[in-house]
């Protein structure tokens, strides 16, 4: 009898979620009805699957409104109505127009306006007016005595509701219908108290018991026949199961039959560049596979994936296919991904199996330049039939509690300093206000807040996708869906990863700067991993942890990991790379690896059965699939039962009964097989601690084959190599210590010059020259007039010249003026600065005029100023973020004793003191969830210091910002890494700033001998 009811994917509007609203209608015995979120369908899909398990037929529809005023209520009599629905919401949503108040004539949709809209219009045939309890007295007079048969009973159900103990009348769950005031608020960024009423539901929108609903409508019976009668006219269904559940493209030629046989030919004029001479394992191999993916339909997946690969490489766009897809030979032969799954010896069953209903995950990268590109591509070239059927994949933000907290404590007019009090405080302490604001947001967090766009989801359907849901259109441009990965692997639309990675980047980047810098090398085939694993300077890198800038090995954990293990080849560098994820860190497998790889006798501590399942990796579990092949070998559980594990460990499962289930299983074999329970316990702990942290192997080796790419590409042209790392951001660490590492391979690090200057770095021999991008508060417009004006006219004579050519501000003069920019004229930069003031001083821009000649300017005579070499250091800090020297030249004291990195291994298990010049901080808890640090620092020599700081050092000693601390502790060494335990540390002071200084410093502190 409810057709019209609101789950909290309203967005800013309901309170109840999808779950719970089919528990409160059950026990309000509702045998069916619609749930029509407000110009929203995001909650439909997740409805309809699981309305039937609460003994509800779900009927979808959607309630339009312009803002809070509701239209009217359309509600789909099956799933093309639910199309027509979606096709008419997504119109206004993308135009971002106002919907019509009449609704248009839809053909299997009822439209139901509420008696509050209606003007005496004619209604067509599956039109009717819906009436709420409130309104029923009016129904009395006229004009309202109309057509009996077009009025249907329409209660509201957006909030719960119980029995007020003192009147004995049902009223509203308080606490739901405030959190909707307060949604409300937040929705319109206003005072609770000014909020207006028209942006209210009525106290009266809630779910009554269907007995109470009956009387409250019994003297209009008709209206609850007209009602029932509509809703049993509604059906809708959805597949969540068997062999209709993919509904991604079915095709990708024109049937399925030949796609299978384009996808055999793609194989065989694959083989030759791969494999030359294939053997007969490589045959099998192939021919297994693609049996497989015809009997499990998932041709077209991977020939949609060849075909926008494809158009990457005729683009010159590099990408990097990695997730389980990579265990394929198939996607090795079609070259989505570029890892061998014969050299590795990549599970067959996790990439696919006769279980699994699911296509496997192309996860693929490119460079966060060209993914626009890409995404474009395929929205252009994967429509089939009537169009609408690609979209991007849409996320749930949701309210977290910091953010609620702070979001209610505005609606509610709180200072910014109270907010701040209530976050820090018991709750004890707080007044009444503070509490409520704290209640509350206990209560909202984790509501869906609004859509955004998942990180790189695109769904390619067989049908068009308002079929499934309506689409939003955000910036970006493309179209949208209602719901996010989970729904949409529920109905049967797998996602196709289009993700973007900086690291691709500055590989491509790399590449086009070298081919400048150098034009007499011969061009590097980045594609030629098989080289690159060879070459002596890559292992070397590897093994002593060089790998600054370098894709996913760069990281201080990473680097200490290399040099524990000594990795200096292939297959190494794939497991290092998995064995560095939290799951087989806190399994305490990483350190069982790191001995067994180092100490061969410790290999035998292994279980047997162990050691014969994973031989490469000693016994160890480093893999997804090792985890599988354990499961499925070692306790007897089925692949099906396996793939169960799987899909628990990647968190994409919805209950944990199922897990449950294998796990009993799990034991009971492990105790038919004769295992002891300890060991069947310890096995199973290694299990369940890889949740959702574990590697597939291919996934780790497509980022070895990157970071090879990436360490070849350094280990040749370093300087090369951090232009390009620098110019694309980053990577782990600050653009600082990149411009550090391009030192410490000789670079001559320069300050941005007008003459020289790009917007990005830019490199002529072994002279880097910092971007205009990198001054801070430098307009965009004023890097591209300086040139534009330097590209048409040549470079500046002179600072005249310049302010006689290019459009400048005074503020913007001056940046350029303290980051030396300049310097080219020889004259200094204070005697710039005064120079532009008097030009400038008054507010107005310099007005460039053409001349045949070049006038001097009046020049007026400046007494000497002092200056102070170190000035430039701080104008850096200022502008760049960072100084381009030496920071211990800035030190106001030079401590008394001082440990070089180069001599810790003359110290080992001795208290020293070192001086570090902070880089990186990481933050972590002990078992016993006490608080724990690890520092990264540089010596004045520029080499890095290793710190550990323990739970009671860590709260007795605090970081205290970037700068340069004197470290006090004792020099450990495990498995050749040296490290430092700190036992003291305290920030050292710069000197005083020379430029608000008012006489020049004489002294030489600070200064390098």
């Amino acid at each position: 009898m409810y057709l019209n009811t609101h789950s909290y994917y309203s967005f800013k509007y309901g309170t109840i979620n999808t779950k719970s609203l089919l528990e409160i209608m059950q026990q309000a015995e509702v045998k069916t009805f619609a749930l029509t979120d407000i110009n929203s369908t995001a909650a439909s899909i997740n409805f309809v699957r699981l309305a039937p398990k609460f003994g509800i037929k779900p009927v979808l529809g959607i309630d339009f409104r312009n803002g809070a005023d509701q239209l009217f209520v359309a509600i789909a009599q099956n799933n093309e109505g639910f199309k027509e629905l979606n096709d008419y919401l997504s119109k206004y949503l993308h135009s971002k127009e106002e919907i019509p108040p009449r609704a248009p004539a839809f053909q299997h949709a009822f439209v139901v306006y509420p008696l509050s809209k209606y003007t005496g219009f004619e209604l067509k045939k599956l039109e009717f007016i819906g009436v709420k309890p409130k309104n029923l007295p009016k129904l009395a007079y006229p004009p309202h005595q109309m057509d009996k048969q077009k009025l249907v009973a329409m209660p509201t159900a957006t909030f719960r509701s119980k029995i007020d103990k003192e009147t004995g009348e049902r009223v509203v769950m308080k606490r739901d219908f405030n959190a909707h005031r307060l949604l409300r608020a937040i929705d319109k960024n206003t005072l609770l108290s000014k909020l207006p009423k028209t942006e209210e539901a009525d106290p009266g929108d809630f779910i009554y018991p269907t007995e109470e609903l009956k009387t409250v409508y019994s003297a209009h019976p008709y209206m609850l026949q007209n009602t029932e009668e509509l809703l049993s006219q509604c059906h809708i269904h959805f597949d969540f199961e068997g062999e209709n559940l993919n509904k991604n493209l079915k095709s990708f030629t024109e049937s399925p039959e030949k796609d299978y046989q384009e996808l055999e030919k793609l194989c065989e004029e694959g083989l030759p560049y791969r494999y030359p001479n294939p053997s007969k394992k490589i045959r099998t191999r192939i021919k297994t596979e693609l049996d497989v993916i015809r009997q499990q339909g998932f041709m077209s997946y991977f020939l949609i994936n060849w075909k926008l690969c494809k158009y990457a490489r005729e683009k010159g766009y590099f990408y990097v296919g990695r997730g389980s897809g990579a265990n394929s030979i198939v996607a090795y032969l079609l070259r989505i991904t570029d890892v061998d799954p014969i050299e590795l010896d990549l599970y067959f069953e996790r990439f696919i199996n006769l279980y699994r209903q699911n296509p496997p995950d192309f996860d693929i990268d490119f460079s966060w330049k060209d993914r626009e590109d890409i995404t474009q591509f395929i929205f252009k070239e994967f429509q089939h039939g009537e169009g609408g059927n690609v979209s991007l994949l849409a996320a749930y933000s949701t309210f977290q509690f910091r953010a609620v907290i702070r979001e209610l404590g505005k609606v509610l007019g709180l200072p910014a300093h109270e907010i701040e009090h209530i976050q820090a405080t018991s709750y004890n302490q707080l007044d009444e206000t503070q509490k409520l604001v704290l209640r509350y947001g206990k209560y909202i967090e984790g509501f869906p807040s609004h859509l955004s766009i998942h990180a790189g989801g695109i769904l390619i359907s067989e049908k068009p996708i308002h079929y499934y849901t309506a689409t939003d259109l955000p910036p970006k441009g493309f179209p949208t869906t209602h719901f996010d990965m989970i729904i949409a692997e529920d109905i049967g639309l797998y996602k196709f990863d289009i993700l973007s990675q900086r690291g691709l980047g500055k590989i491509k980047d790399s590449l086009d700067i070298i081919a400048r810098n150098h034009p007499e090398d011969e061009a590097i085939d980045i594609h030629n991993i098989a080289k690159f694993k060879k070459d002596e300077r890559v292992k070397t890198m590897l093994k002593e942890g060089k790998a600054i800038g370098c894709f996913y090995v760069e990281s201080p954990a990473m680097r200490m990991l290399l040099k524990k293990l000594r990795v200096d080849e292939y297959l190494g560098l794939v497991a290092a790379s998995s064995v560095i994820r939290p799951g087989v860190a806190k399994s305490g497998m990483m350190r069982q690896y790191i001995l067994r790889f180092r100490e061969p006798e410790r290999r035998n501590e292994a279980h047997p059965k162990l050691r014969e399942i994973m031989p490469e990796t000693y016994g160890v579990m480093v893999y997804q699939e090792d985890v599988i092949k354990v499961a499925h070998m070692f306790a007897d559980l089925t692949l099906a039962e396996a793939d169960v594990l799987r899909r628990g460990m990647s968190g994409k499962y919805r209950s944990r009964a199922e897990f449950q289930k294998v796990q009993e299983k799990y034991f009971v074999n492990c105790q038919k097989k004769g295992y002891s329970l300890e060991l069947a316990k310890d096995i199973w702990r290694q299990i369940e601690s890889f949740a959702g942290y574990a590697f597939a192997k291919g996934h780790s080796a497509s980022y070895a084959v990157e970071s090879y790419q990436s360490l070849y590409l350094k280990a040749y042209y370093p300087l090369e190599y951090m232009v390009a790392t620098i110019n694309n951001g980053g990577g782990f660490y600050r653009v600082e210590l990149y411009a550090h590492e391009a030192f410490m391979h000789g670079a001559d690090i320069q300050a941005p010059c007008v003459n020289q200057s790009e917007q990005l770095c830019t490199i002529y021999g072994k002279s880097i020259f910092m971007g205009f991008a990198f001054i801070s508060e430098l307009e965009h417009g004023t890097m591209e007039a300086i040139l534009k004006e330097r590209s048409e006219n040549g470079v500046f004579m002179s600072f005249d010249n310049f302010m006689k050519r290019v459009p400048i501000s005074l503020d913007q003069l001056s940046l350029l003026i303290r980051i030396n920019a300049f310097r080219f004229t020889g004259i200094g930069k204070k005697e710039l600065l005064w120079d532009a003031h008097f030009r400038l001083g008054n507010g107005k821009k310099s007005r460039p005029e053409k001349m045949l000649f070049d006038f001097g300017v009046k020049r007026f005579q400046i007494p000497e100023l002092s200056y102070d070499h170190l000035e430039d250091a701080f104008d850096q800090i200022e502008l760049l973020g960072f100084p381009l020297g030496n920071p211990f030249d800035m030190l106001k004291d030079r401590p008394e004793e001082e440990v070089m990195v180069r001599e810790m291994g003359l110290h080992k298990n001795k208290e020293v003191t070192m001086v570090g010049y902070l880089i990186h901080i990481k933050n972590t808890n002990t078992s016993g969830g006490k608080r724990m640090q690890f520092g990264t620092w540089l010596d004045r020599e520029g080499h890095f210091i290793d710190t550990t700081h323990f739970p009671p050092i860590a709260a007795k000693y605090p970081f205290r910002g970037k700068g340069i601390y004197e470290l006090k502790g004792k020099i450990v060494e495990e498995f050749d890494f040296l490290s430092m335990e700190i036992t003291a540390m305290r920030k050292l002071q710069y000197i005083h700033d020379p430029r608000l200084a008012t006489e020049a410093r004489h002294a030489t502190m600070g200064v390098s001998s």
